[in-house]
């Protein structure tokens, strides 16, 4: 094929071309993103049962449903929880070969078969089921700058001008609103109503009479009697539209003409339709609205056509309204995928000159740097083909395939040069030659360096997705490059190359070039040395790996490097049955240690109070912290990290509440915040109390361990809860009513709603309930009357008992057993596997009957962890056979693959030493220092086999090959290790996954070069000596296994 090319260069160039023009236009048509779809599949069932607790749903709900979810395809988990709100939301999580659409079908078929058991309410207010990613692409601040809006005033404008169309934006899954809109609010005076004979179901009654839209129909409508000759519309009673009308609404009429109206019973105000959340811009008043990413979207599309979508609409705000973004993901992945494209161009750079040092010829040095260009183009095209998106996965790789790929141009052009200089031929002969020499080296290494990265395709999991991208990238850049290497370059080689010769006598070079041959001898003598003295150094080679074993097992492991995202979450929690009014206080002391001690690395705060990610109450918040741009924040110190380190020392001195600053999770759409998460469940059905009593056993004992930090529950502590108990037989001779006695608490103690009014053109919730004063204590209970079918007010006291009780205000299921969800992280300097291996030995020493399983991110690390091993195994023997059908021997793969250890070792020494996790990054770079050490090898095994078949023996064939490719493996190694240098080196965004992979890639590859060298050809002596032996008495060195490519 090369004879062919070498013959027809323009050829050559318009198949380069041709590649080129593919790779742009595929580039246009690609996808940005950090990941590919890495989240897995999340369906979310919910379902509302109002007024019940949380005890009530999870007995008619929650279980209902769970036990009708079983023959589901590719279910990896579900878990549920049942509030006090009377809300049931059933989450189950799919494996990544769940298509999300049939997967959302599946469910809803299976929530179809048991919907007829649920209580009739349930089923009337509606069950719904999504498709969504747990966690917040971005959250969305409006902010009073100048305080005339209150947050109401805000929020309410947010929710009737901006949220339904933001909804509707393409890749939006969905909002939550932090703040509330208004509503019409009827507050109630229990002595007023007991003044006038009345009841709050009275009240709700005459509302919902008196505030109705009526369709009257027309006049003349069809059929007419005959001779009509008028048409017309009949309108009645409309919807009520401001608080004085309500207030005018009648509730009782006497025979003397008086009227009791609304107003004489109630407080009539347009308010908040909820008091539950109140949200705060850096100490202003604010609304927020949380954005969730839809299953499948790409988030820097959505971020931008949100951001589109607000500017437009923007004209509208309210004056003195600013929008904010205090909390956006996005920033990160744009900034971190410029940092690799900065990456690769340096890339570029320094394997340039690496090359030019080794050629000394500028002719010899471009050639390969053209097929830089050509490959990775060409990679992009193959991207489109099948289907992915440019993210850091794919640049990572990209920055790794630069150093290979070069390789392969690197050995034709040092190889023709060497020819052209020893053989005197000219260029185009001395390439033809060339390539015939080399041809079977480049097609074995690009054989190696595919297979060991072609099994990482066929895992499954989260980092199964990982492995595919990193996988298809690098071994269509290796099939390019190859290619390439094989029509390319020699065409370049025999037209731009000249006669001359090979090194320089004179110049800047001449000093490289004698130090270098005086080193190539040195090394040849070394070599022979180490040959004589094979068993010393063969007990040398097996303490390295014993040391590498040693090693691997020391390397701390993890799923993904943390990263600084320019973002971090504080979560609050005070004891139970704490106001709103103290989180207030606490968030405003987090709003203050942020601002005003780490002002040079805090941008804003927006405070939220009554929402968690564990639950909804008046002693949760949340501060979402924007950090400034890291160009503002390369001093360590101020890296997220650090700033969250010194938050959790300070908010340890907070006496009112727990206070945790954490990082964001390392991937979108799992979980809310970074560490570890699992549920412990009660599989043997102890009970609720006892499931607590093993969870704070739990709780004490991570306290105490120097592994973890930050142990908390991801839920609602159990709290005081004031039981009413009716008694009926008491009831029933009083003349009361039961529905009577339940409408009076429920509307008087929780709220109802009773319909809508127009407010502004705009459809808004009335709700009735008892004005604050009347239902504060205890002893408010009293204050309220039922009548009876006399017509006589009955006070509560008569018929009904009340008692403290201590429940649960939210209750939480994993695979339909009991459970209650904890979350973590590692203390500094302790890496999330070496956490999780911790819990896992102290859940051991819990009682029996209790376990624990991973979710999120926790249960990817697991897996990942848990493939590791036949993932390394997998590859080793695809390469070995690769090997051994390639050079027609057991004996040659067998020498090369010896080499690995060596390489192994390096990436690990490494990784110790520069304090790198064994995580998914890590692992792909161990997988290319196996690739590459091979690499090294064959070219040294290579030569020597052509050695053997020209007659020389063994030994003297080892060594000739050995010095005769010194200069291309130490200019291919050397054009690696600078290659991967910048991601060695990488700081700010994304610098976490570039160190992760560029340290362990370099340490294996400087081992490998400056040890292998000398091991390898020792190595493959000593095999080739044992394997003759088993063949014949005779050493024949040109027979056994000498029959290659």
């Amino acid at each position: 094929m090369s004879a062919f090319f070498i013959d027809r260069p323009i050829f050559a160039w318009v198949i380069a071309i041709v590649t080129m023009l593919a790779g742009a236009l595929a580039i246009t048509t690609l996808s940005v993103s950090q990941y590919p779809q890495i989240a897995p599949t999340t369906v979310n069932i919910s379902a509302n049962y109002p007024g019940a607790d949380a005890a009530t749903v999870e007995n008619s709900i929650t279980k209902v449903i769970e036990q009708g979810m079983s023959g589901i395809d590719y279910l990896d988990y579900m878990t549920a929880t049942s509030s006090n709100s009377g809300s049931a939301q059933i989450s189950l999580t799919f494996s990544s070969k769940a298509d999300p659409d049939v997967a959302q079908m599946q469910v809803q078929n299976k929530l179809q078969l048991v919907s007829s058991q649920l209580p009739q309410i349930v089923q009337n207010t509606g069950i719904t089921v999504t498709k969504s990613t747990s966690g917040f692409l971005m959250v969305l601040g409006f902010v009073s700058t100048d305080g005339r809006l209150t947050s109401t005033d805000i929020a309410d404008y947010v929710d009737n001008t901006l949220n339904d169309t933001l909804k509707r934006v393409e890749g939006v899954g969905e909002t939550r609103l932090f703040g509330s809109g208004y509503a019409m609010r009827i507050w109630l005076d229990p002595t007023k109503l007991l003044k006038y004979n009345l009841m709050p179901s009275d009240v709700s009654s005459a509302i919902q009479a008196q505030n109705t839209q009526v369709s009257a129909g027309q006049l003349g409508g069809l059929p007419q009697a005959e001779g009509q000759q008028l048409n017309a519309t009949i309108t009645a009673s409309s919807r009520l539209q401001t608080a004085q009308q309500f207030r005018d609404i009648i509730l009782k009429s006497s025979e003397d003409g008086s009227v009791v109206r609304l107003n004489d019973v109630a407080r009539v105000e347009v308010a908040n339709e909820s008091y539950s959340t109140s949200a705060f811009y850096n100490g202003m008043p604010a609304s927020g609205l949380a954005v969730s990413l839809a299953t499948g979207a790409n988030a820097i599309d959505t971020a931008q056509r949100v951001r589109d979508t607000i500017d437009r609409l923007s004209s509208t705000l309210p004056a003195g309204v600013d929008v904010v973004y205090p909390y956006d993901t996005t920033p990160f992945v744009k900034l971190s995928i410029e940092k690799v494209v900065h990456t690769l161009l340096e890339a570029v750079v320094l394997v340039f000159l690496v090359m030019y040092l080794f050629l000394q010829n500028l002719r010899a040095t471009i050639i390969p740097t053209l097929a830089v260009p050509v490959v990775l183009l060409g990679t992009f095209g193959v991207l489109a083909l099948f289907g992915y998106s440019i993210n850091t996965l794919t640049m990572f790789a990209m920055v790794l395939a630069i150093g290979l790929l070069v390789d392969d141009a690197i050995v034709v052009v040092e190889n023709v040069e060497r020819v052209m200089a020893e053989e005197g031929l000219p260029p185009r002969e001395a390439t033809r030659k060339s390539m015939n020499e080399i041809t079977g080296a480049l097609i074995g290494i690009a054989v190696v360096l595919s297979a060991v990265f072609v099994p990482m395709a066929f895992f499954g999991g989260s980092v199964g997705i990982i492995y595919r991208q990193f996988s298809i990238t690098i071994v269509s850049a290796m099939v390019l490059s190859v290619f390439v290497a094989l029509i390319l370059t020699p065409a370049l080689c025999a037209t731009m190359l000249k006669q001359g010769d090979h090194g320089h006598k004179r110049g800047p070079f001449a000093w490289f070039n004698k130090g270098f041959d005086a080193s190539a001898n040195g090394y040849r003598a070394a070599n022979g040395g180490i040959l004589k003295r094979g068993k010393r150094f063969l007990v040398l080679f097996i303490a390295i790996g014993v040391a590498m074993g040693w090693m691997f097992n020391r390397l701390p492991s993890s799923f993904l490097p943390q990263e600084d995202q320019g973002i971090l979450i504080a979560m609050v929690n005070l004891p139970v049955g704490a106001t709103q009014g103290r989180t207030l206080t606490v968030l405003d002391k987090v709003r203050t240690h942020f601002m005003e001690n780490e002002p040079d690395a805090v941008d804003s705060v927006f405070t939220v109070a009554g929402f968690g990610f564990g639950g909804q109450g008046q002693n949760v918040g949340l501060a979402f912290i924007r950090m400034k741009d890291f160009t503002e924040r390369e001093d360590p110190r101020l890296a997220a990290q650090a700033v969250a380190g010194r938050a959790m020392g300070a908010f340890s001195q907070f006496k009112d509440a727990r206070v945790f600053a954490l990082a964001p999770p390392a991937i979108q759409g799992m979980g809310n915040t970074n560490g570890f998460s699992f549920y412990l469940q009660d599989i043997n059905g102890a009970g609720h109390d006892r499931l607590m009593e093993v969870r704070n056993q739990l709780l004490g004992m991570a306290a105490q361990s120097g592994k973890l930090a930050a142990t908390r529950p991801n839920g609602q502590e159990d709290q005081p809860q004031f039981k009413v108990d009716i008694d009926t037989q008491k009831a029933r001779l009083l003349d009361l009513g039961i529905p009577d006695i339940n409408d009076t608490l429920s509307i008087a103690w929780g709220s109802d709603y009773v319909n809508d009014f127009m407010d502004r053109g705009r459809i808004k919730p009335v709700y009735v309930q008892a004005d604050a004063p009347f239902r504060m204590q205890p002893s408010d209970l009293d204050l309220w009357h039922v009548r009876n079918s006399n017509g006589d007010m009955v006070p509560f006291s008569a018929f009904a008992s009340s008692r403290w009780t201590y429940g649960s205000p939210r209750l939480e299921r994993f695979n339909g057993a009991s459970a209650v969800e904890l979350q973590g992280q590692a203390a500094p300097g302790i890496s999330s596997g070496d956490a999780m291996a911790e819990i896992d030995a102290l859940v051991a020493q819990l009682p029996a009957g209790f376990v624990h399983e991973w979710t999120g991110l926790s249960y990817q690390e697991r897996l990942s962890g848990d493939q590791a091993a036949s993932l390394y195994a997998i590859s080793i023997l695809i390469v070995f056979l690769c090997l051994a059908a390639l050079y027609e021997s057991w004996s040659i793969p067998f020498a090369v693959m010896l080499s690995v250890p060596i390489g192994v070792f390096g990436a690990l020494a490494a990784a110790l030493i520069f304090g790198q996790t064994n995580d998914v990054y890590f692992k792909v770079g161990l997988l290319t220092t196996i690739g590459l050490a091979a690499k090294n090898a064959i070219l040294i095994v290579e030569f020597a086999i052509e050695q053997q078949r020209q007659g020389k023996d063994l030994l003297q064939a080892t060594l000739d090959a050995a010095r005769q490719r010194l200069r291309p493996i130490l200019m291919t190694s050397f054009a690696f290790i600078l290659g991967v240098t910048p991601l060695a080196i990488a700081t700010g965004a994304g610098s976490g996954a570039q160190n992760s992979i560029g340290i362990g890639v370099m340490g294996g590859m400087i081992a490998s070069t400056v040890l292998g060298i000398f091991f390898v050809p020792l190595l493959f002596v000593t095999v080739r000596r044992i394997f003759s032996r088993k063949q014949t008495n005779e050493a024949a060195p040109d027979t056994s296994g000498s029959k290659a490519h």
